[in-house]
């Protein structure tokens, strides 16, 4: 199960944290979905999500100060006994010193932003989103070429990140080398990026690492890419038949997710930049509504009854 540390969220969402003391590292966020506990404050906890993120806003906040200050205490010493992950006070507001006494008490972290609830809402749900998405981790290359994401993958060997090396001189950014953690963020959405330790590097046998980003510059690289194409190399032998037209699509399926994939036989001499090159613009010609095989077919069609026609 993916997962994240309080504290890393409270430095990526920069928040200020209302509770000293409290050890953030070991308190975990399991859900990407955040919730603002309205029924909750007048008691009612029959549906309350409490692996969820509960975020106090403007209108919770004017709820809990119109209430007595006993009745508050109860609501709020009841909601720290949810066992939350933290509670995020928007716009600014802050708990009274007696329920941040709770909250140290219980051990649930009490966290401060400035900015607007829909606001803060909307950042952390997508940040969420990508960090706690389901995940896997394979062998290959993501580059981005035209801005469509190709992971080009084979045998070890075979020329990925030699591929992926001149694609670079060519203008365009790699991802990731040799290792890709992809991400599913949604049912037709998987994002790739690279493992920390070998962020910018390209291992090139005979050569060894370089840094893509040092030799390169900063236009080179991309930190992560969504995933359009997939792109299998395999060594070409004469006793297999390859696609020639292109009329169906093959595809490759990784976390439930299909997409598109074109295996490329490898020979001495073919230029393996063009190729990734040529099929990134043909994918996105194809998304645009024009497809090229399509339209050798129909012509194909139509010089067969023009033929006809004639005898």
């Amino acid at each position: 199960m993916q997962k994240i540390s309080v504290k890393q969220f409270a430095e990526k969402m920069r928040l200020t944290c209302q509770t000293p003391g409290i050890n953030m590292a070991e308190r975990y966020i399991t859900k990407s979905e955040v919730n603002r506990p309205a029924l909750e404050l007048t008691g009612f906890y029959d549906c309350f999500a409490k692996e969820r993120i509960q975020v106090i806003g403007k209108v919770e906040n004017a709820y809990l100060e119109h209430l007595p200050e006993e009745t508050r205490l109860r609501q709020i010493q009841k909601l720290m006994e949810m066992d939350m992950p933290c509670l995020v006070m928007c716009r600014g507001y802050e708990l009274p010193k007696q329920e941040l006494e709770i909250a140290k008490k219980m051990g649930i972290p009490v966290l401060g932003t400035r900015r607007a609830t829909s606001n803060f809402l909307s950042e952390a749900i997508l940040y969420l989103s990508g960090e706690l998405a389901p995940g896997i981790s394979i062998h290959g290359v993501l580059v981005d070429v035209y801005g469509e994401g190709i992971l080009i993958m084979g045998e070890s060997g075979i020329g990925k990140s030699e591929a992926a090396l001149e694609l670079i001189r060519r203008g365009h950014r790699l991802v990731t080398d040799d290792v890709v953690e992809i991400h599913k963020l949604s049912d037709d959405t998987l994002v790739g990026k690279s493992p920390e330790i070998t962020q910018y590097f390209i291992e090139l046998r005979g050569i060894g690492i370089i840094d893509v980003k040092t030799l390169f510059g900063i236009e080179a690289v991309k930190e992560k890419q969504a995933i359009d194409l997939v792109i299998k190399l395999e060594t070409w032998t004469k006793e297999r038949e390859y696609d020639r037209l292109g009329l169906e699509e093959q595809y490759l399926e990784i976390l439930g997710t299909k997409i598109v994939c074109h295996s490329v036989p490898i020979r001495p001499g073919r230029n393996l930049a063009v190729i990734c090159e040529a099929a990134a613009v043909n994918h996105r010609q194809k998304k645009m509504g024009y497809n090229a095989a399509e339209e050798l077919y129909k012509r194909v069609q139509r010089n067969i009854v023009e033929d006809r026609e004639e005898f």
